[in-house]
């Protein structure tokens, strides 16, 4: 999996579109959407259930492939890569987290954040000692050994972010990782975002119907539809 060289926008989206067959129709989730994000930005990706966030997302993860049009991600054509290369590609260039958490309910923190980076191959003891290290930067050192059904939301989502960082990621995808958190938990799930994005110069997407991320965003794309929209600005 040999990427391009690397520009200076990690994402590079032209005419990206998703069709959906539903029987003798067909449903839209994205429709010639055109962008670009710069490396090391914070973008707030914004619109109603049903505005194509989760695909765009979906498609930048190589979890889905695009019906038409072109899409780089850090380099890599996604729609080049075989499922062998996808995969090496989410478990190496991005980071997910998600709504519902997603974490495996019979391993401990530990195990759950240790998962991606054994799995890609990385060597047991760094990848302990990376753990280690990413959650007394969240704030879960003494939850380690406890199971996701012991944790509180907000512990779930830093058990999340956690895992998401594991491999050190270029890119990290986040749909809407406040959905299931209260406005305090949110607000400190976001802040950590932030801070990952500032600190740690890792380009950050958050799709969200909150604007607790709007302050703090260099970027905004706005879906309606499964079309993009007049952005609101960046900074």
């Amino acid at each position: 999996m040999m990427p391009r060289p690397v520009s200076d926008h990690i994402v590079q989206a032209h005419q990206l579109s998703r069709v959906y067959p539903l029987g003798p129709s067909q449903v839209v989730g994205l429709d010639r959407v055109d962008l670009e994000i710069p490396t090391g930005a914070l973008v707030v990706l914004k619109g109603a259930s049903g505005s194509g966030k989760s695909t765009l997302l979906a498609l930048m993860a190589a979890l889905d492939a695009p019906t038409h049009g072109d899409l780089l991600v850090a380099g890599h054509d996604l729609k080049q890569l075989s499922e062998t290369q996808k995969t090496a590609f989410r478990r190496k260039v991005v980071g997910m987290v998600f709504q519902s958490f997603n974490l495996l309910p019979t391993l401990s923190v530990q195990e759950n954040v240790c998962l991606p980076a054994l799995l890609a191959g990385a060597a047991f003891d760094a990848t302990r000692d990376r753990a280690a290290e990413l959650l007394d930067w969240l704030g879960m050192a003494d939850r380690r050994q406890h199971r996701p059904a012991q944790l509180s939301g907000g512990e779930m989502q830093r058990t999340a972010i956690a895992r998401a960082l594991i491999n050190q990621p270029q890119l990290v995808l986040a749909d809407e990782p406040t959905g299931n958190l209260d406005s305090r938990n949110g607000d400190m799930v976001i802040q950590l975002l932030h801070d990952l994005n500032r600190k740690q110069a890792c380009t950050v997407i958050i799709a969200t119907h909150s604007d607790q991320a709007d302050s703090l965003a260099t970027q905004f794309i706005h879906l309606k539809d499964g079309t993009r929209i007049q952005d609101r600005g960046q900074r």
